[in-house]
């Protein structure tokens, strides 16, 4: 595969589009790579020359994002913008990462890529915007994901697993729905789609993308399902209290329901992310086999 510029540093995915993706993809980050230095972008795109662009840095601390606005909207609108503008310049493609949240969580059935966007906070606006400055290239791949957690990196699963080793009762919201993603299942997909892109541009690669694991639990059925996978390797098995979303207040409101129907993904692309349970077990494997045996 020609060279992949992927952006995110030391991020879960792009740590995970790395290790898939071999000597192909080169990955770019903070201080070399930042949004906020806006000639960074440009000087790191020269020194790459890429064939394809991977756009997996983003604002991500949603509810940080609700006193920071600003700095939210220059990581998820105006530095992609700026990468499609180089992408375009240069005749690339740019597949670029966004979020469930884009959406209300009203709908009551999984998302499908062209219902009705209405963010509720300021994380899921302004990487709308983002979306919507990306869609200004020809060679666009938009891939909405959601729920993405790994073995390195902060995210949902690592938190819980840290929380069980010095507690025995933990309380989880259990009304919000979303898809959990492996940031492994993700980058595999990222990375197919790139050999399909290497074979020529087709017209209907462009537009936005659902790609997200594949069925659906809550924040407590995931948290559940992680500590029945950890216990096997010998940790500890906190009880896990289902709580409604009004009793754990955030800053920023979180969509009730998130679900993504990726079918578009299979129809076009031909690609599908396992079930969410099988890709949880793995990654927990990954992050306790290894102390486990020693």
């Amino acid at each position: 595969m020609s060279a992949i510029l992927v952006t995110g540093g030391a991020g879960q995915l792009a740590t995970a589009l790395a290790r898939e993706g071999g000597p192909a993809v080169r990955v770019v980050g903070r201080p070399h790579f930042d949004f906020d230095r806006p000639e960074t972008i440009d000087q790191a795109f020269a020194a790459a020359s890429p064939a394809l662009v991977v756009n997996a840095a983003a604002w991500t601390a949603v509810d940080a994002a609700e006193k920071e606005p600003e700095a939210a909207m220059r990581a998820n609108r105006d530095g992609p913008a700026r990468l499609a503008e180089l992408c375009a310049e240069a005749g690339i493609p740019l597949i670029h990462v966004s979020t469930d949240y884009v959406f209300d969580g009203n709908k009551g059935a999984p998302y499908l890529e062209d219902d009705p966007t209405a963010p509720t906070g300021v994380y899921g606006a302004t990487k709308l915007e983002g979306e919507q400055a990306v869609l200004a290239a020809d060679q666009a791949v938009i891939l909405r994901t959601s729920w993405v957690y790994s073995a390195t990196g902060k995210n949902f699963v690592r938190t819980m697993l840290s929380l069980a080793e010095t507690r025995d009762h933990l309380r989880v919201v259990a009304d919000q729905k979303g898809c959990p993603t492996a940031a492994a299942d993700l980058a595999r997909v990222i990375l197919d789609i790139g050999e399909r892109l290497n074979d020529g541009w087709r017209p209907e690669y462009r537009g936005v993308f659902h790609a997200a694991g594949t069925g659906w639990t809550t924040w407590h059925g995931l948290a559940d399902a992680a500590f029945a996978e950890a216990a096997k390797y010998g940790r500890r098995r906190p009880t896990v209290e289902p709580i409604t979303t009004a009793e754990y207040p955030t800053p920023a409101k979180r969509p009730a329901d998130s679900r993504l129907d990726c079918g578009k993904l299979r129809r076009v692309f031909g690609l599908a992310q396992p079930e969410w349970r099988a890709s949880l077990e793995r990654t927990i494997a990954e992050l306790l086999a290894p102390a486990h045996a020693a």
